[in-house]
């Protein structure tokens, strides 16, 4: 089969897919992405990416709840611009796989009307009952204005959902942030955990941190990870806890992995970066030798990282799951969650884990401490969690979904 991949940072969710198929053989893999391809990914040789780069930015004063579509539509057109090019060239895909989230797909059927679009779906923007509106203390009021954002901010993806054949979702809470009616075309698989990397390891190696600080297994070493620190990953509620936390546990090291500047979702911080406003919230509350801030690990140091947490904090709006929550199961970590839809989609309270309210400081701050203070307890969450993810988020199964799911859209089997 001849399958045309689009994805902005290519190969980002394809990654195992990719891998499989290469290994299988027999199909023709071609990948278009804006951002070149990162060398250390193991793709095999048998994928073809070709980047491609913008022919315009934005125009000047265009209105500001057009600014997103806009942005999309300079995306669509590179990448179609791009796909003429594939085409012009003999390239006839039987299978178009694409992540819509920057706008690429948008103009795909224009060029390929008859080729079967099986879009990657992760979150449709909602008023009520999700990220929005969820934290009065970081979100605007609600108004016709942000409504009105909301509105803007999904018009692409009512165009994108319009002309794919079939859509695939991560997980059941991202899967339902979508319009009913469009729900019916949505399958939900998970990109799928690799349980033979992301695995319990008792005989885990010290490992030194960024600071030279050396922590190991047995340890009261807590963790906690974002992409970027921020709000929508519940960096507040995690910084107003470590005050509350290591009067508990005074002996615990808190290790904070992610970058420290900008933001991947929401809004930026006024004045300066949201660390360093939650930090001096609490300044001269807590002894600052026992916090580690690591800043983006690389895997290799991420995943005996896990292995050595004694407890791992996972905290976010109603939005998109992230990885590392299941990574960090799979590794045997005790989790405290954020009693939140997403995460209460893989945590269950009291079984294979611990939820708290997602804006109390004081419940996260007790619930780590009991963990920390009852290792058999939180032995037996992380067991559970990794089983957890063993049966519905292991790697092998879910690429084996993905590869069934892609072959009945490519038949057009599925309607």
């Amino acid at each position: 089969m001849n399958i045309l991949f689009v994805h902005q940072n290519f190969p980002g969710q394809y990654l195992h897919i990719v891998q499989r198929l290469a290994k299988l053989g027999g199909h023709q893999l071609v990948a278009l992405g804006i951002n070149p391809l990162d060398q250390s990914r193991e793709l095999f040789g048998s994928i073809q990416h070709f980047q491609y780069s913008l022919r315009r930015g934005n125009a000047q004063n265009v209105h500001p709840l057009v600014m997103e579509t806009e942005t999309k539509v300079i995306r669509a057109d590179a990448c179609a611009m791009a796909s003429e090019q594939l085409k012009s060239k003999g390239f006839m895909p039987d299978l178009i796989c694409a992540h819509p989230g920057w706008g690429e797909p948008l103009f795909l059927k224009a060029i390929w009307p008859e080729v079967p679009l099986l879009c990657y779906q992760e979150f449709f923007y909602n008023e009520i009952g999700f990220d929005t509106g969820f934290d009065p203390e970081f979100q605007d009021e609600r108004g016709w204005w942000n409504k009105a954002k909301l509105e803007m901010k999904n018009a692409y993806l009512h165009l994108t959902l319009e002309q794919a054949d079939w859509n695939v979702s991560p997980t059941h809470f991202q899967a339902s942030s979508f319009p009913e009616h469009w729900r019916k075309k949505i399958s939900v698989i998970h990109d799928g955990v690799d349980t033979q990397k992301a695995i319990p390891n008792p005989l885990v190696e010290p490992l030194i941190l960024p600071d030279g600080v050396v922590i190991k297994r047995g340890e009261p070493v807590i963790t906690f990870v974002n992409r970027r620190l921020e709000p929508y990953r519940g960096c507040h509620t995690f910084f107003r806890s470590i005050p509350g936390l290591l009067q508990r546990c005074p002996d615990a090291r808190i290790v904070i992995v992610g970058e420290t500047t900008g933001v991947s979702y929401g809004a930026a911080c006024e004045g300066g970066e949201w660390k360093d406003r939650f930090l001096s919230e609490i300044e001269g509350q807590y002894d600052p030798s026992r916090v580690h801030m690591t800043g983006s690990l690389p895997y290799d140091q991420f995943i005996p990282l896990l292995q050595i947490s004694a407890c791992h904090v996972y905290l976010t709006y109603p939005f998109v799951m992230s990885w590392s929550l299941l990574e960090a199961m799979a590794c045997g970590c005790a989790v405290v969650g954020s009693d939140t839809a997403p995460v209460r989609e893989v945590i269950r309270h009291g079984v294979n884990g611990l939820l708290v309210d997602f804006f109390s400081s004081d419940d996260l701050a007790s619930a780590v401490a009991e963990l920390l203070q009852n290792p058999e307890r939180a032995k037996a969450f992380g067991s559970e969690a990794r089983r957890t993810v063993q049966r519905s988020y292991e790697l092998d199964g879910c690429v084996t979904r993905q590869l069934a799911l892609m072959d009945l859209v490519a038949s057009r089997s599925l309607k």
